[in-house]
């Protein structure tokens, strides 16, 4: 599969890293084209740089891992070539962390629904939002993924059943679970979980422990 990446940072190595293992071919588009070669360098396995508006076109997935705050100037210098493209967005607008002087527990979100956002202003684009519970370092421990005898899960939130068997390919692909989580719609509350559940690991608390395995929640559909 091709796979063009927006961005240029550690969760664009992390994941662009294992697929282009895995046999997917990479092309790395960021704003600084230096940045983007030496992250097509770091990645290897045949990885080419290019520009934003080169990485969307290239992609029959197309990867967005940009700081929220950059969306909009992104996707503006991609123009049409999202269209028809799966868009997978990772991103979070977690806030800076001197917006939260109550420390770690006091973490939020600069806005509610980047997926959403992303949707709005790529309307022609299939947005997917997935890869955004984890930091980069788990996505690129490929030896971590394996908790209790089972993988780890990627929720996946999105309209279309095409974009969504793509994505769920590609993690797959990575040795990941994926899990269809509903339409986008139900992207926001996966933001509002990364936002929650990454400041109680800052705290030091294990999250893992707060939910039971499947066959004992006892859960029964009304």
């Amino acid at each position: 599969m091709r796979v063009g990446i927006l961005g240029a940072g550690a969760m664009a190595l992390a994941l662009g890293g294992g697929w282009a293992k895995a046999g997917h071919e990479v092309l790395v588009g960021a704003r600084d084209q230096d940045q983007a070669g030496k992250a097509a360098e770091s990645i290897g396995a045949g990885a080419r740089a290019g520009t934003l508006r080169e990485a969307a076109a290239f992609g029959d997935a197309v990867l967005l891992a940009v700081p929220a705050a950059a969306v909009a100037e992104v996707l503006e210098a991609c123009g049409g070539a999202l269209d028809g493209r799966t868009v997978i967005d990772c991103t979070n607008a977690f806030q800076p962390d001197a917006a939260a002087p109550g420390g770690v527990m006091a973490f939020v979100l600069s806005e509610e629904a980047v997926a959403e956002k992303v949707a709005a202003l790529a309307p022609a684009a299939h947005v997917v939002k997935a890869f955004n519970l984890c930091a980069a370092e788990v996505w690129a421990a490929s030896d971590a993924r394996l908790f209790e005898g089972r993988r780890l899960a990627v929720p996946l939130c999105g309209d279309d059943p095409a974009a969504l068997d793509l994505t769920a390919e590609l993690a797959g692909d990575l040795g990941l679970h994926p899990v269809r989580a509903g339409g986008l719609n139900r992207a926001r509350y996966l933001e509002a979980t990364s936002v929650f559940v990454v400041s109680l690991w800052f705290a030091g608390h294990d999250a893992r422990a707060m939910f039971p395995p499947l066959e004992n929640t006892f859960a029964e559909a009304d």
